[in-house]
């Protein structure tokens, strides 16, 4: 229950919400209780009129006391139907301001868990999948709403209940309510057990869930490689398997559930039998009158509901208990990168590493060691290196995806750390190396960093992105659908309007990780050359394999093994014969091979 004390904000916030819901509850059950008494004095009734009735047995007076009798009962049944009626208002507006509560703290929950997720930096994703990220904030979300509904609802309307019908059960008979009320002592060390039971599975089922939603998630995101290789049965099984632990887990918390509800039967008709013997007992003795035990039957009964719902409200809150938790997990992470509340900088593009070092803290990988460079407004930097080399870091650390561990980064000669992150972030334009693509338009892909969407703009992006023909070919244009992850879209079109959506908002750092890797040489020319006028006195990063991508680079930086080896123009670096000419000479070789 610890975990669930995050949610007592919610119930301050909503509080004039939860308190009438709250006295509702408590009028309805009155209501309720008022109906036994009713039944009581109905019962008592009944029997001194049928004594009355044979008394006057052969008189005319016998039918005048029929009618009495019968205007009587039409009067109680009135009353008790008034009674159901004024209940069943009162339950109603319990559900209107309890439920309705439920749903406002669940909007307002979802929201915060996503705000949170937004804040968090690079590394919390690098160690957390999809799947399990969605299934905190839905199904977990809504298990904690059905403890923020029902689950409230029905503790109230529980505790108000026995503690009204205790109280007039008291004011009847105490020794009778003592015996009535004796197997209650069972039935809490029932539920305590049970409790703890019903927390650790539900926990493990919780865990089992997200567990095959990662899975799903997963294998529908690669659903073509899974058909290429045709490994649909492969997956079917492991999803099969994944189904069959998540059920096993499940039946283990059902089992016990099924349990708990026969014992709250039995001890419910336990109670039953002591009221009709101890209160046969007491009638005889003449301490009350057989009515009284009517009227303890209906109390009994009417507690038999909440008495039942007692283990599935308990099952409830215990799941709900397991899935704040795992919510607060998440919502207690505090993001690596803060963004310092400063004024927001106008940036030229002056970029300077000065023995700059990073260890991936999730791997432990050192990706950069002592990397120095300066990149001056209107020059265009280019990085080649092998694989693992340390070229993307570069891109990240830039823009402030994470902070280096060693050494310091400067922007327009300021610490990093010091600018404000969102102004700065929206000052440059960024084309990953793997490209995303939302299941959206094309002219809205492409408008994602604009603030305004504009399509003359978007037109233009996409002609010097070198896409803009493409795209007028399609039969829908720029208002074409493309699928999950630009799906429709071949690899060289998807990077193409990767670029134009980058350079759309007029970045003034554009850095460019790879994405030149699926077209063809003659439009990677043409990119290029679109963007040598498009970044005047502006700053790009180029980060790419082929030599052919930046030899007209102002400067460029070979990477090895996390260090910058060479740096220099490319014919400075040819002519210095090293690491440089090496790649050159490879991919030119290569070049004459595949011709």
């Amino acid at each position: 229950m610890k975990s669930l004390a995050y949610l007592n904000k919610f119930f301050y916030k909503y509080r004039w919400r939860l308190i009438p819901g709250v006295l509702f509850v408590i009028i309805s059950n009155i209501f309720g209780v008022l109906t036994a008494s009713v039944i009581r004095i109905a019962f008592d009734l009944v029997t001194a009129n049928i004594s009355l009735y044979h008394l006057f047995s052969g008189f005319d007076r016998q039918a005048v006391i029929y009618d009495l009798f019968g205007y009587s009962m039409l009067l109680f049944g009135g009353i008790v139907l008034a009674l159901a009626l004024f209940r069943g208002l009162f339950l109603f507006l319990m559900r209107q301001t309890i439920i309705l509560m439920s749903r406002h703290i669940e909007y307002d929950l979802k929201n915060e868990i996503y705000n949170h997720y937004q804040l968090l930096s690079l590394a919390f994703y690098r160690r957390h999948n999809t799947g399990d990220l969605m299934n905190r904030a839905t199904e977990d979300v809504s298990r904690v709403r059905m403890y923020l509904g029902p689950g409230i609802m029905y503790t109230i309307n529980t505790v108000a209940l026995f503690v009204i019908a205790i109280c007039f059960m008291l004011t009847v008979n105490i020794r009778l309510t003592i015996f009535s009320i004796m197997p209650l002592p069972v039935l809490v060390v029932t539920i305590y057990y049970v409790n703890n039971i019903i927390h650790f599975r539900s926990e493990k089922i919780q865990q089992r869930l997200s567990s095959l939603s990662s899975f799903v998630q997963e294998n529908f995101s690669g659903i073509r490689i899974i058909k290429s290789y045709v490994r649909e049965n492969s997956v079917r099984n492991r999803f099969a398997a994944e189904s069959e632990n998540y059920k096993i887990h499940s039946m283990s918390l059902v089992k016990v559930q099924a349990l708990f509800f026969p014992v709250m039967l039995l001890l419910v008709g336990l109670s039953n039998v002591i009221i009709m013997y101890v209160g046969g007992v007491e009638v005889i003795k003449g301490t009350i009158t057989p009515g009284n035990i009517a009227e303890f039957i209906v109390y009994l009964n009417m507690l038999t509901f909440p008495v039942m719902s007692l283990g599935w409200v308990t099952s409830l809150i215990q799941r709900a208990a397991a899935s704040q938790k795992r919510i607060n997990e998440f919502l207690h992470e505090q993001p690596e990168i803060v963004s310092p509340n400063f004024a927001p900088h106008t940036l030229k593009g002056r970029i300077s590493f000065d023995n700059v070092s990073f260890l991936y803290p999730d791997t432990g990988i050192q990706a950069l060691k002592n990397v120095s460079f300066r990149a001056e407004p209107g020059q265009m930097v280019a990085i080649i290196g092998r694989t693992g080399s340390g070229k993307s870091t570069i891109a990240n650390l830039i823009m402030r995806m994470y902070d280096a561990t060693g050494g310091r980064i400067l922007i327009d000669d300021q610490p990093l750390q010091q600018l404000n992150l969102g102004a700065y972030r929206s000052q440059i334009g960024f084309v990953p190396q793997e490209v995303f693509l939302f299941s959206d338009t094309i002219a809205n892909n492409i408008a994602f960093s604009a603030d305004v969407p504009d399509m003359p703009r978007i037109e233009q992006a996409a002609k010097d992105a070198a896409v803009y023909q493409n795209i007028m070919e399609l039969e829908q244009g720029f208002q074409t659908l493309i699928g999950e992850r630009g799906v429709t879209l071949s690899g060289g079109q998807k990077q193409r309007v990767s670029i134009a959506r980058a350079i759309v908002k007029h970045p003034q750092i554009l850095i460019f990780d790879d994405c030149l890797s699926a077209v063809d040489t003659r439009t990677e020319e043409e990119i290029l050359n679109n963007l040598g006028s498009i970044m005047q006195d502006k700053t790009s990063i180029i980060i790419a394999h082929r030599i052919s991508t930046i030899k007209n680079a102002d400067k460029i930086l070979v990477m090895d093994n996390g260090e910058i080896v060479e740096q220099g123009t490319h014919d400075q670096l040819m002519q210095q014969k090293k690491v440089y000419f090496e790649l050159y000479e490879k991919q030119l070789l290569e070049e004459e091979e595949n011709a």
